[in-house]
C-alpha cells in the first residue's frame, strides 16, 4: 500500500511539473566546448612557447507566447573555464527580449547593438590570434570596440524593413562621482542586404561613444560582405579616437567553402595612430576549417604580426613581430 501511494504520488509530481513546464514556455539548452594548442614564435622572449587553453559554454533559452502575441525569450550563459572570464562556472550573460510587430526590447547582461551590425575583416576566418602587447593601445582587428562589455544594459532593435535593420542601446554605469561610475556608453548600429546579380551584398556600420570626465571616447565601424556561392569577401574599416589617441584600422578578407566540409579563408589588416607617430600594427592571417562530423569541427590558423611602437611611446611598449599558430578543436551539442 505504502509503495502504491509512493508510486501514484511521484505520478501526480511529475504531472504537474509536466503541466507548469508548457505553461512556462519551451525550453532550450545548447552548448559548445574548444580546446586550443596555440604556438607562439615572437621576439619577446617572455611571449615566446606553446599552451594548451579551453573555452566553454552552456546557454539555457526560455522562450514564451502570450495571449496578445508578445515573445518572450529569457537567455542564459555559463562560462565553465578560468581563462574565458571567470573562476569556474559563472554566469557570462544574462538577459531577456520582448519581441512584437514593435521590434525587440533586450534587457539585462549582453552585448550592446553595436557588435549586431558591425562587420570585420576578420570575420572571414573562424579564429582570430593578435600579439600580446600588452600595455599598447593600438587596435589589433577591424571590430568595433566599447560596446563588447556585458554590463546591464537595455538595447531596442527595429523591425527589419526589407534588406534594413537599425538599432540602439545604452549602458549606465551608475551613480556616483568618480569618473568610473560616470561611464555611460550608447551604440547604434544599422545594416543593409540586398541582392545584386546573383550576389548578396550586405553593408554594416556602427557608433558607440563612452562618456567620459572631461573626454568621450568614440568608436565608429564600417564594412561590407559580398557573398556569391561558395565564396565571400569582406572589407571593414574602424576608427577609435580618445584624448590622445587617434587609430584607424583597414582590412580585407575572403573565404571559400571548398566543399566537403573544409572551408577555407584568410584576412590583412593595418592599424595606425596619428597621434603616435610611426605606431602601427599589421596582421596577416590564413586558416583551414574542416568539419570532421556533425558538431564536430577542426580549426587552424596561421598568423603572423608586426608591431611598432612609435615614436610617442607612452607605455614604454617594445616592438615585436611573430607568428601565431593555433589549433583548435571544436564540438557543438
Amino acid at each position: 500500500m505504502r509503495k502504491l501511494l509512493l508510486g501514484t504520488t511521484a505520478l501526480a509530481a511529475a504531472a504537474t511539473l509536466s503541466a507548469n513546464t508548457a505553461l512556462a514556455g519551451d525550453l532550450a539548452i545548447s552548448a559548445s566546448t574548444e580546446w586550443h594548442y596555440i604556438q607562439f614564435g615572437s621576439n619577446d622572449a617572455t611571449l615566446d612557447g606553446d599552451k594548451f587553453s579551453q573555452d566553454s559554454e552552456i546557454a539555457f533559452k526560455f522562450s514564451n507566447k502570450t495571449d496578445s502575441g508578445l515573445s518572450i525569450d529569457y537567455t542564459v550563459e555559463l562560462e565553465s573555464d578560468t581563462g574565458a572570464g571567470g573562476a569556474g562556472l559563472i554566469i557570462d550573460e544574462s538577459s531577456f527580449t520582448i519581441s512584437g510587430g514593435f521590434g525587440t526590447v533586450m534587457l539585462g547582461q549582453n552585448d550592446g547593438v553595436a557588435t549586431a551590425y558591425a562587420i570585420e575583416a576578420e570575420d572571414a576566418v573562424a579564429e582570430e590570434s593578435a600579439g600580446s602587447m600588452v600595455s599598447a593601445t593600438i587596435r589589433t582587428d577591424t571590430d568595433i570596440s566599447l560596446d563588447e562589455t556585458d554590463n546591464n544594459k537595455i538595447a531596442y532593435h527595429l523591425p527589419a524593413m526589407g534588406g534594413f535593420k537599425a538599432g540602439i542601446s545604452f549602458e549606465d554605469a551608475g551613480a556616483g562621482s568618480a569618473a568610473a561610475n560616470k561611464a555611460d556608453i550608447t551604440a547604434y548600429g544599422a545594416s543593409f542586404t540586398a541582392d545584386a546579380g546573383g550576389a548578396t551584398v550586405t553593408i554594416g556600420a556602427a557608433t558607440v561613444s563612452k562618456e567620459g570626465t572631461t573626454t568621450n571616447t568614440d568608436a565608429q565601424n564600417l564594412g561590407f560582405k559580398i557573398a556569391s556561392g561558395p565564396a565571400a569577401i569582406y572589407a571593414a574599416q574602424s576608427v577609435n579616437q580618445s584624448s590622445d589617441e587617434d587609430i584607424t584600422s583597414q582590412g580585407v578578407g575572403i573565404s571559400y567553402a571548398v566543399g566537403n566540409g573544409l572551408t577555407v579563408g584568410g584576412y590583412t589588416m593595418k592599424a595606425d595612430d596619428s597621434l603616435d607617430a610611426g605606431e602601427e600594427y599589421t596582421s596577416n592571417s590564413v586558416e583551414a576549417s574542416y568539419e570532421i562530423a556533425s558538431g564536430l569541427t577542426a580549426v587552424l590558423n596561421v598568423t603572423n604580426y608586426d608591431y611598432k611602437p612609435g615614436t610617442n611611446n607612452d607605455n614604454a611598449e617594445a616592438a615585436d613581430s611573430g607568428t601565431i599558430s593555433k589549433l583548435v578543436i571544436r564540438a557543438t551539442f
